[in-house]
């Protein structure tokens, strides 16, 4: 239960301050992207020996898929991230006062993702990137040390492309 407990608060976390962030600065391309790299890079290290802290569907759905997680953990996992992200929004709903502007991702007016199907394209390669990242990352034993700080820095590179598109997912519970 520990490593589901885990899942659920690094999830909530990564929602309500990267996307807190998100909404406060009015999307600020840099500090937005840097949001969501330092959440992920602190939960990697507050979580990584409990869980991993995948804290994204899309990452253990990868584990899963390369055999380092069985289906039973896979479940768990992926109910725990969601639960933490509506958590996590509920929270930064309150704090807010609105559900106005929670961070959402999107396209259309206002976005360089003028149609769905470019902002799925758009989706679908930064999505790749990060998980590939995190796959040869995490390959090696050796690279537990940096891993979280690779993956930050990863997920930092996705969002400072992808923002201006989509808002940037690359996690199916947060957005």
């Amino acid at each position: 239960m520990k490593k589901y407990f885990a899942e659920f608060i690094g999830t909530l976390l990564l929602t309500l301050i990267a996307c807190g962030i998100a909404v406060i600065t009015n999307a600020n391309l840099p500090i937005t992207a840097a949001a969501f790299g330092l959440v992920i890079v602190a939960c990697s290290y507050m979580f990584g020996n409990i869980s991993g802290s995948h804290i994204n569907p899309a990452v253990s759905l990868s584990m899963l898929l390369t055999n380092k997680m069985n289906f039973k953990d896979f479940v768990g996992y992926v109910i725990s991230q969601f639960a933490g992200a509506i958590c996590g929004s509920l929270l930064l709903w309150i704090i807010l006062g609105s559900r106005a502007f929670l961070g959402a991702n999107g396209y259309g007016e206002g976005t360089l993702a003028t149609t769905v199907w470019i902002a799925l394209l758009v989706e679908i390669i930064l999505t790749f990137i990060f998980i590939l990242v995190v796959l040869c990352v995490t390959s090696k034993k050796e690279n537990s040390k940096i891993s979280g700080i690779v993956i930050g820095l990863a997920i930092m590179l996705v969002n400072l492309f992808g923002i201006k598109f989509t808002g940037t997912s690359v996690n199916p519970a947060r957005s």
